[in-house]
């Protein structure tokens, strides 16, 4: 899994982490953290853009499916999506230097897509493989010495910020189903797997109060400041794992 071949064209895959490496630091290099949301107006909007779309269409869908779908099979495709996500933390700790992380990640995917029949069943955790928090190209570009850059919410994808924008076109070009020759079973693989992350945020939506973009914003970036220094600061969000797929 650390021959980056297998998931990047050849010279595409170089070309790609230079220029992302050296824009985003160009751009991050004169914000400071005053600046953190320094795009509110727009932020605000896009944000209602998206709180629309949720109403009216994701978060019935989620509700819908969680309240048809067993609670079993729930979990197993939820199961089977974050199993495909340990490809990404493989490549990720690889990237960052922690090799240790690296294995302990890589064991979890092999032994759920072998034994847990394709991570249909997190049979990882009960051997004692906990899931760790992850790691994304976000991270790894804040450990190359990236700047976060300001706030910056996303159409669709919710939460974001100036470097983790494009680290997730980069990321999702590490994910096999990316690769799929069906593009109909692709595209539908690809719905579900945002459907199960919106399903579990349904309980967010208890706890939300106040000012919502105010709320979505902090918790986003205390807890992507939280994953970029391994724990090194205070979270109160923890628990929240899939957030910043929100």
């Amino acid at each position: 899994m650390t021959h980056l071949s297998r998931f990047f064209p050849s010279q595409l895959g170089v070309k790609v982490f230079a220029t992302v490496s050296l824009v985003m630091t160009l751009l991050s290099s004169a914000l400071s953290a005053e600046e953190a949301d320094s795009l509110e107006s727009f932020n605000r909007n896009m944000f209602y853009v998206n709180e629309r779309l949720d109403q009216y269409a994701l978060r019935p869908v989620a509700v819908a499916y969680t309240n048809v779908m067993p609670n079993p099979l729930e979990r197993g495709i939820g199961n089977f999506f974050s199993n495909l996500n340990e490809i990404t933390n493989v490549v990720n700790d690889v990237l960052q230097g922690k090799f240790k992380q690296a294995g302990h990640d890589g064991g979890r995917f092999l032994i759920n897509s072998t034994i847990g029949m394709a991570g249909f069943f997190d049979v990882a955790e009960r051997a004692g493989v906990s899931k760790s928090d992850g790691e994304d190209f976000g991270q790894t570009l804040a450990v190359w010495g990236v700047g976060e850059g300001p706030y910056l919410m996303l159409p669709l994808l919710g939460p974001s910020t100036l470097r983790d924008a494009p680290s997730k076109f980069i990321d999702s070009l590490i994910n096999p189903l990316s690769y799929s020759d069906d593009v109909r079973a692709r595209n539908s693989a690809q719905a579900l797997d945002l459907l199960t992350t919106r399903v579990s945020l349904l309980a967010v939506d208890q706890i939300a109060t106040g000012d919502r973009y105010l709320f979505v914003r902090d918790v986003y970036l205390q807890r992507n400041r939280f994953l970029v220094n391994d724990g090194a600061v205070e979270d109160d969000f923890g628990d929240f794992d899939d957030f910043d797929d929100y």
